[in-house]
């Protein structure tokens, strides 16, 4: 059974609550790449070692996702976003007071990134699509995914504000503070929609699959594999630009400003990119949406290495990818909901970021390898170009029926 939200009041209620949350985490998530020359400075552990905390905590924030969304699936998704408030925000307070390497995995590493797990998207768009009717999962899925790139817009800039005006220690601390008003937005998704609540725990309604048995259905789906596989390459881009920007922009000598903004606009364009997307999933087969998106990555990342390297060189670069940065989250999950439906899709979507995140822990940690070894992010760049390319091939064969909007017959009928 498919639920409902009773009236769009209480739709428009559920996606602002969810996308408000997002942005929170988000904004706690992608702006640590911002604190690794300042910890660096402080701890003397080394840039490769700290990118190694920075990647284990990729790993992490992807790895906890389908752990708690089918805890969300089960019991609710309030109680799992509480939870993470206080695991994110005491993990960002003990960073400022650890030393050592592997205090930096305990806190950036584990309880920081396993808190924004459990308010991010698996948990917030699953439970917005147990609610809500198809048509307008799609659009839900893409305002969601805007307040996570809005909260990168507003808060990376913000941050480096504080970082030069207060110090780094006051800045993480005032960024733990801010992850604790997930809390009270949590309260529109308390409670399990009624589909959750009509199956007895451990056991699954006439008709429908058990959990365990739906995933393992799912891994043995080649368009879900598929999925799988594109999402590994955009995790890998994502996590070594948060890591690493800053480091690349400080190569070219140009001041931390400049990586502070760029980070704020990609959070900014992508806002454009991710509505755009949700749209564009109505008309349109997501796959192919995918396929571009991975395809653009590639020739913006090229062109980025044969242009000058100057601020607006930056801009630029963070503009072009910004439109399509998280813009693959929609699409994504969309298709997931297709292939498999809602009931669980906490849990199979948390499944394509686990994937998502075992190539941002590559990305994060590679970065700072590579710039070890050849004192620059050459072959990291290259890297990001042929991946993009593999995943704009790998979503091609991916099985997906025409929407229902490129249908007028079948809406018709309906």
């Amino acid at each position: 059974m498919t639920t409902t939200a009773t009236t769009p009041r209480a739709a428009w209620g559920l996606i602002l609550a969810a996308s408000a949350i997002l942005m929170i985490t988000m904004a706690a998530r992608l702006t640590t790449g911002l604190f690794l020359s300042p910890l660096n400075t402080a701890t003397g552990l080394g840039i490769a070692s700290i990118s190694f905390a920075m990647a284990v905590g990729q790993f992490m924030w992807g790895a906890s996702q389908p752990v708690f969304g089918a805890v969300a699936d089960k019991y609710g998704s309030a109680p799992v976003i509480v939870l993470g408030a206080f695991l994110l925000a005491g993990g960002l307070a003990a960073t400022p007071f650890v030393s050592t390497q592997w205090g930096l995995l305990v806190t950036l590493g584990i309880l920081s990134a396993s808190g924004a797990g459990a308010g991010s998207f698996s948990i917030l768009i699953g439970a917005t699509a147990q609610r809500l009717p198809p048509e307008r999962r799609a659009f839900a899925s893409g305002f969601i995914n805007a307040g996570g790139s809005f909260g990168q817009f507003v808060f990376a800039p913000l941050v480096q504000f504080l970082i030069v005006t207060t110090g780094w220690v006051t800045a993480l601390l005032a960024l733990a503070a801010t992850t604790l008003f997930t809390i009270p937005l949590a309260w529109p998704l308390r409670g399990r929609p009624p589909a959750a609540r009509a199956a007895v725990p451990g056991s699954a309604a006439p008709g429908e699959l058990t959990l365990g048995a739906q995933v393992r259905l799912a891994m043995r789906d080649r368009s879900y594999l598929c999925l799988h596989a594109g999402f590994f390459t955009c995790g890998f881009h994502i996590a070594f630009l948060v890591t690493h920007l800053p480091g690349e922009v400080a190569l070219c000598g140009l001041p931390a400003a400049v990586s502070a903004t760029a980070l704020g606009l990609i959070g900014l364009f992508n806002i454009a990119g991710s509505l755009t997307a949700g749209a564009l999933a109505q008309r349109y087969r997501m796959k192919w949406l995918l396929a571009a998106m991975y395809a653009s990555r590639a020739v913006i990342v090229a062109a980025y290495l044969l242009a000058p390297k100057s601020a607006w060189t930056f801009y630029l670069l963070a503009a072009a990818l910004g439109f399509t940065w998280l813009a693959t989250v929609p699409p994504t999950a969309g298709l997931v909901g297709k292939l498999f439906g809602t009931r669980y899709l906490a849990t199979l979507f948390g499944l394509t970021l686990l994937s998502h995140q075992i190539g941002g822990f590559f990305g994060a940690w590679l970065g700072g390898l590579a710039f070890v070894r050849f004192g620059d992010y050459s072959w990291m760049w290259y890297a990001d170009i042929a991946l993009a390319l593999a995943a704009a091939l790998v979503n091609v064969p991916i099985r997906e029926a025409r929407p229902l909007h490129a249908r007028p017959s079948a809406a018709a009928k309906a």
